[in-house]
């Protein structure tokens, strides 16, 4: 006597999560492969700290050495509070590794402070009176 068939409709549904990450796979396939895991692991990081990201940001989470002279750091950008790749999104790295930013917050922090240094050149009025200027005489 045979066995009977199991119908497929279940193991999908056992394995429902597993079809999230193939759509995120498809999502990364134009990419390099490179640039799609560095996608991969920063999405493991944000899963993985959950709502500690808050807590940890602007800190570093991993340095890595792709080759001998590129070194790739993983971080929770202050500004954004989203995981980043010094790589893939810049960083500026602050040394007491309390406020690392990812290059657009840097950037846009950057054009905020000379914005109001621009303002505030305008509001104060020049501090030093001119003074006249002396005349003098030709050496003869």
């Amino acid at each position: 006597m045979g066995r009977a068939r199991k119908s497929k409709t279940s193991k999908r549904e056992k394995y429902a999560s597993f079809a999230d990450t193939a759509d995120e796979a498809e999502e990364d396939a134009d990419l390099p492969k490179d640039e799609a895991g560095r996608r991969k692991i920063k999405r493991q990081y944000a899963e993985l700290l959950g709502i500690r990201i808050e807590k940890l940001r602007g800190r570093i989470l991993n340095r890595e050495r792709i080759n001998k002279t590129i070194e790739g750091i993983y971080f929770i950008c202050a500004g954004c509070m989203k995981v980043c790749h010094s790589l893939d999104d810049g960083l500026t790295e602050d040394p007491a590794n309390l406020n690392n930013l990812c290059g657009a917050c840097s950037k846009l922090q950057a054009q905020a402070a000379a914005q109001a240094a621009k303002e505030a050149a305008v509001q104060a009025p020049a501090s030093r009176p001119t003074r006249a200027r002396k005349k003098r005489a030709a050496a003869s």
